[in-house]
């Protein structure tokens, strides 16, 4: 009797064991991670539909040097038209150049001569931190920001102040510009600094590169550090000139002299927009390629550069 007790006694003692034990998991054991789930995708009503997000990333390509200086603006300035904000120019001698394509778009022919004062051209678009400086040294408020609207500027500076200023407006763009002494180039000053006296059909030369500039097909979907393609430079040396962001100009939309091309945006209705932005294909940043639109459009791959 005693002994089928204690046998007894001993089994229940080795099964409360048994699920103990069987309810810690060994110090070996590896716990399969949850897989992060894919944060929303902020819709802004300019923005173009991106690429899947599945698609493996590049890593953009390490300017040569920092291109832009920190902004520093001197004390006491005003937000009357000032020449405080020093960056890079470009000085283009004074000549004719080709201008336009016989073999483009219809809004791009006849190829033309065009004389070309002597100028000189932002050596790179305008930064976020440079906007930045404009709009704490004068109070200044965007059109989108006028409009109530909660994607602007600002939204796409964050974390950016190399990368080149977008939504914002053509009113934007010339505000900065005088502020900065400057204004936008016009569209044959833009052309002329963008291929040259040898009419390239990109700033580079005649044959696409995708490593040259940032577009679509790079694949970075969004903006980048402004100078990180020096390969991309045009043969005056200005950088992005393709892609990254489409630029203002001062220029209505019109046809080209010798043009029995018409259209209904053609007048003094929509102003000039040059260069492809990151998300155009080679096509679209064509040095002859034309765009246009409302001064009051504000995109996020849309931003300007500025011309003396």
């Amino acid at each position: 009797m005693r002994r089928a007790l204690w046998l007894s006694l001993v089994i229940l003692l080795f099964l409360i064991a048994g699920c103990k034990g069987a309810s810690v998991p060994s110090p070996t054991t590896t716990l399969k991670p949850v897989a992060s789930e894919t944060p929303p995708r902020v819709v802004v009503p300019t923005l173009m539909e991106v690429l899947p997000t599945d698609t493996p990333l590049p890593l953009p390509p390490t300017p040569t040097s920092a291109p832009v200086p920190s902004i520093t603006p001197a004390a006491g300035l005003t937000p009357a038209p000032s020449k405080e904000i020093e960056v890079p120019m470009i000085a283009i001698p004074a000549g004719e150049f080709i201008m336009g394509n016989d073999v483009g778009d219809d809004d791009e022919k006849p190829a033309h001569k065009v004389f070309v004062a002597a100028f000189k051209i932002d050596q790179f678009e305008v930064t976020n931190e440079q906007f930045q400086a404009f709009v704490e040294k004068t109070g200044y408020v965007s059109d989108a920001e006028k409009a109530g609207e909660s994607t602007t500027w600002r939204t796409y500076a964050e974390g950016k102040p190399k990368h080149p200023v977008v939504l914002v407006t053509w009113n934007d763009a010339v505000a900065y510009c005088q502020w900065c002494g400057k204004r936008l180039p016009t569209e044959a000053e833009w052309e002329k600094a963008a291929r040259g006296t040898e009419g390239f059909i990109y700033p580079w030369g005649n044959e696409w590169a995708s490593g040259k500039a940032n577009t679509e097909e790079s694949g970075y979907r969004g903006t980048t550090i402004v100078g990180s393609f020096p390969a991309g430079a045009s043969p005056y040396g200005v950088m992005d000139m393709a892609g990254n962001v489409s630029e203002w100009t001062s220029d209505w939309y019109e046809a080209y002299p010798g043009s029995t091309f018409t259209s209904s945006y053609f007048g003094k209705k929509y102003r000039v927009i040059r260069g492809g932005g990151w998300f155009s294909d080679a096509q679209l940043v064509r040095t002859t390629e034309r765009s246009c639109s409302s001064v009051d459009l504000h995109n996020d791959d849309v931003g300007f550069r500025c011309a003396r």
